[in-house]
């Protein structure tokens, strides 16, 4: 499986684009149990939808620390 960070800069782009880089970065802050929910939800969707993205969003969302980093990236893609 590609690291999730390997798709950052893709999703941080789409995000931007819907204009929900700063309310997804509050929820992944704030989302707590939900957020480990949303990771299972994908684990189960897999087989209609899965893709390399979708597992590497499905990783990164039962690690805390990146989601933390992830949040993090995304307030400062658009900061500067």
């Amino acid at each position: 499986m590609q690291a999730p960070r390997a798709y950052w800069s893709h999703w941080a782009k789409l995000l931007h684009a819907w204009k929900l880089d700063y309310f997804t970065a509050w929820f992944l802050e704030a989302g707590g149990p939900f957020i480990l929910l949303g990771a299972q939800a994908i684990y189960l969707s897999e087989p209609f939808w899965g893709n390399r993205q979708t597992r590497a969003l499905a990783h990164m969302l039962e690690n805390g620390a990146e989601i933390q980093a992830f949040s993090d990236f995304l307030r400062e893609e658009y900061d500067s």
